[in-house]
């Protein structure tokens, strides 16, 4: 017998709840500059709780091929990488608002 998601009441494989969780988030895409004037890229506004930030990390490291952390509930990837994190959050169905 398939199990029930006590969010939705869907059976998990058919679950929904982490695709509604993606169009709910406000993600915002900034640079930072740090020390001797490296670049940052920053991806703010990820609730933690709905998505797991750190699987998320490491997709978003693995396509810009750089490297990178998760601080503060906030994902920062070494250099500029704004268009490509906007493309690959997009395709995965957030919605995404670049600073």
């Amino acid at each position: 017998m398939a199990k029930i998601c006590p969010v939705c009441g869907l059976p998990e494989e058919l679950c929904v709840c982490e695709e509604i969780a993606r169009e709910q988030q406000n993600i915002k895409i900034y640079t930072d500059r740090r020390r001797y004037g490296k670049m940052v890229t920053v991806v703010d506004g990820i609730d933690s709780a709905d998505i797991n930030i750190d699987d998320l990390a490491r997709t978003l490291k693995t396509k810009c091929a750089a490297g990178g952390t998760v601080k503060d509930g906030k994902i920062e990837l070494q250099g500029d990488h704004k268009r490509k994190v906007k493309a690959v959050l997009e395709n995965m169905g957030f919605s995404v608002e670049v600073r």
